[in-house]
């Protein structure tokens, strides 16, 4: 009796073991992924075509030193055909890079706010992007985060939704961001990405610093898209600078901010 209780539980534990490696989403798939920068080598073609076009104006090339977007879209995982959305898209930076990766057979929707007097130049460098070669797969959105139709795809059409360095302005300016990241969710495909790169404040600090040095407590952001459903999937350190003590706006650090880099995944 007692050799066979001791099959018993030996078969029980090799039972629980074998559930838990066939089930990622209640094990392995939970652990967050800490990625570091890739080797320029290992970086997709397709996106360093993108980077180094010679289509994309001169003024957007100087940002990429402190912008890095090479890693950053090999990182949120941007590839050709995908359906995508930059949301507070500013002069369209990150909406340009988008266009050039996701190609032909893709589409980029890229939304804005109204401009405030002060941004007229970036208002135009956006407008200006429908003009230029390769956008045609671009579709601009002039809707504030307030309008239903501020994110006009489809329900789970989207791959990838990016919010790049202006989270924190979300919060500054008391927009609904409960309504935004359900918007986002609701947008997205299962597994679909919500790629999210921010100004980091001091933590603990939540919203304080969000509208004065123009940073946020980066757990307060990872609360509130995972209050939406979101599940945060990987970080990266390519931003992090531990010489940043997060006391000064982020404009007075010659763009070496500390910076968290946030990869969260609609669960399939």
């Amino acid at each position: 009796m007692k050799d066979l209780r001791m099959v018993l539980i030996a078969g029980l534990i090799v039972g629980v073991s074998l559930f838990f490696l066939s089930a990622p989403h209640l094990a392995i798939a939970d652990k967050v992924v800490h990625e570091h920068a890739l080797a320029p080598a290992d970086i997709p073609a397709y996106i360093t075509a993108a980077v180094s076009s010679p289509d994309r104006p001169a003024a957007d090339k100087e940002r990429d030193a402190s912008r890095q977007p090479a890693q950053v879209m090999a990182f949120f995982g941007v590839k050709p055909g995908m359906h995508v959305a930059d949301l507070w898209a500013a002069s369209g930076y990150t909406t340009e890079l988008l266009a050039r990766i996701v190609g032909p057979a893709g589409r980029v929707y890229s939304q804005n706010p109204a401009f405030g007097a002060k941004f007229k130049d970036a208002e135009k460098a956006w407008e200006a992007r429908m003009k230029e070669p390769g956008m045609a797969n671009l579709i601009e959105v002039p809707r504030a985060f307030d309008d239903p139709a501020f994110l006009p795809a489809s329900p789970g059409t989207l791959d990838l939704v990016i919010v790049n360095l202006n989270y924190h302005d979300m919060v500054d300016r008391k927009f609904d961001r409960t309504n935004i990241n359900e918007a986002v969710f609701k947008a997205l495909k299962p597994g679909g990405v919500y790629a999210i790169v921010d100004n980091s404040a001091q933590p603990g600090s939540g919203a304080r610093d969000a509208g004065t040095l123009h940073r946020i407590d980066e757990q307060f952001e990872i609360k509130e898209i995972s209050d939406a459903g979101f599940r945060l999937a990987a970080d990266s350190d390519i931003f992090r600078n531990p010489k940043d003590n997060r006391t000064l706006p982020f404009w007075k650090m010659n763009h070496q901010q500390d910076r968290f880099m946030l990869k969260f995944v609609k669960p399939r």
